[in-house]
């Protein structure tokens, strides 16, 4: 095999260097970029196309799921290693329906990273230990799809008002929304409106909400 170059994209420095030296630790490796948030990793993708892209779930702007799906819209073949803190079933169910090859716990990075980066190069797999139970016991098939409140976003919003709710959950203005997305500012409260009467959310903290229980935000 040729040489591996791996994107890695977190919103902490420290987390990115780190990922970096044990990535680059292993011979024929390489990491040929990193990003900060979810519209850096879409276009870095987009640019450098990496063999395999590490992403990390929580990033402003444009969470980790999201920019997962944007990736894989523009090219069916990208390789994503979904990196989370979190080991939540609707994250599960999220993280494999966004498409992602492999989910790894942070807390398992130092010792598991190379193991299933390795593993996707390879057109495997890779879960973290409770994910592959998970999956081995048929979880997509046989749990019950979630109730209407707490229907998970990809069922109830379009991908662009799901970028919006994030955007108004990390505390952005319309005019801040439209800037980030190139949207007139009469076009991002349009979308706002649409969205807060499809969600049936009457006030922001009412988003906040519904953006932390379908794990489009931290709390």
């Amino acid at each position: 095999m040729g040489t591996l170059r791996v994107l890695v994209a977190d919103d902490h420095e420290i987390v990115r260097k780190g990922l970096r030296t044990i990535l680059e630790e292993q011979p024929g490796w390489e990491v040929a970029g990193e990003a900060c948030d979810g519209r850096e990793t879409v276009d870095k993708a987009r640019t450098l196309k990496p063999d395999i892209t590490v992403v990390d779930v929580s990033m402003p702007g444009l969470n980790g799921l999201e920019a997962t799906r944007q990736m894989l819209r523009q090219n069916a073949e990208t390789k994503v290693l979904i990196l989370t803190m979190h080991e939540s079933d609707p994250l599960i169910r999220e993280v494999l329906d966004a498409g992602a090859r492999g989910y790894l716990l942070k807390s398992d990075a130092t010792r598991d990273l190379v193991n299933a980066v390795e593993a996707i190069r390879r057109n495997k797999t890779y879960f973290t230990s409770r994910v592959a139970q998970i999956v081995l016991d048929g979880y997509l098939d046989k749990k019950p799809r979630a109730s209407a409140e707490t229907d998970l976003p990809a069922t109830r919003l379009t991908p662009r008002q799901r970028e919006i709710v994030q955007l108004l959950a990390e505390g952005k203005s319309s005019k801040e929304v439209a800037v980030a997305l190139g949207l007139s500012v009469k076009t991002a409260e349009t979308h706002r409106a649409n969205i807060m009467r499809r969600l049936d959310c009457h006030s922001v903290s009412e988003l906040v909400r519904y953006a932390i229980r379908n794990n489009i935000i931290e709390a």
